[in-house]
């Protein structure tokens, strides 16, 4: 064979062998790697914007937003996410931090309950106050803008008496609270707005319509009961009490136990009307030579 035929196959050898090895790295062992690159450039094509797309995306997306936590935010009650076990004690004492001296609230933590939507803390609060701050207790926590709830509760009535002899006539109570809170932000809203928690007075339904106890008479005011007119004034009236210590008083003036209701100068006499533990008296004072001309 001529040597320049032999060293041409040769080469024509190499060069298929050569193209073969390139078409196994292209079409099989790069085929794969080819095909992740392509999808890869598919999927950040697909999720290429401009600048400006982006900004209307944002824009709508906050509106969107803003409508629903606007719509939160009407609601009278949210569920907060994850509060703490003492936001409830900061809760309750900003609540009775207005209550009179001889009132107390007690707050006990109980348990944590764990639910699907939704988890609970379980409180106990206890505590002696007056009704209307006790009215006032259930009020606030029943209508607080995050929700807590009273699943149970007991009173009764509780009387003390001071050493100078006022009586006191106050509500113990027991109740066992619910605060509810979330693990997501679905239930609030960003923009927080305490719900109006001061309620109207009502009635004390636990003061007592008759009392045995009657409070004394420590602003030194006019007892009625042992008093005698002494004289009448244009408008008013000249008293003396049973230690001779005298009073000067118009019509609405406040005397123990009640107030001076009229002065009638015609029948030179004055009205009273006392509350007595519940019950009223109308006492009438008539001038003491009015009294010795009648005899």
């Amino acid at each position: 064979m001529d040597r320049k035929l032999k060293n041409t196959l040769i080469l024509l050898v190499i060069f298929l062998v050569l193209i073969a090895l390139a078409s196994v790295y292209l079409f099989i062992i790069q085929k794969g790697k080819i095909e992740d690159r392509q999808k890869r450039i598919q999927e950040l094509s697909l999720n290429s914007y401009n600048t400006e797309e982006l900004l209307e995306q944002l824009k709508a997306l906050k509106k969107r937003v803003a409508q629903l936590d606007s719509i939160l935010a009407i609601r009278k009650y949210n569920i907060p996410i994850q509060t703490p076990q003492s936001k409830f004690y900061d809760f309750i004492n900003d609540i009775s931090y207005y209550f009179q001296p001889e009132s107390y609230v007690n707050i006990e933590y109980v348990e944590a309950i764990e639910g699907k939507e939704y988890h609970s803390y379980t409180y106990k609060v206890t505590g002696t106050t007056y009704f209307d701050e006790f009215y006032y207790l259930v009020y606030a926590i029943e209508q607080s803008k995050e929700l807590k709830k009273i699943s149970s509760c007991t009173i009764d009535n509780f009387v003390f008496v001071e050493q100078s002899g006022i009586p006191h006539y106050q509500v113990g109570f027991n109740l066992t609270v619910k605060v509810f809170f979330s693990s997501s932000d679905r239930f609030v809203s960003s923009n927080f707005r305490e719900n109006q928690l001061r309620p109207n007075t009502i009635y004390d339904i636990f003061y007592p319509l008759i009392r045995n106890e009657i409070p004394p008479n420590t602003d030194g005011l006019l007892d009625v009961q042992t008093a005698q007119l002494l004289a009448l004034i244009p408008d008013g009236a000249f008293l003396s009490d049973a230690k001779g210590n005298t009073y000067l008083l118009w019509e609405g003036d406040k005397v123990y136990l009640g107030y001076l209701t009229a002065i009638d100068f015609e029948k030179n006499q004055v009205d009273f009307i006392l509350n007595k533990g519940g019950l009223i008296e109308k006492i009438n004072l008539t001038l003491q030579k009015e009294i010795n001309k009648s005899k």
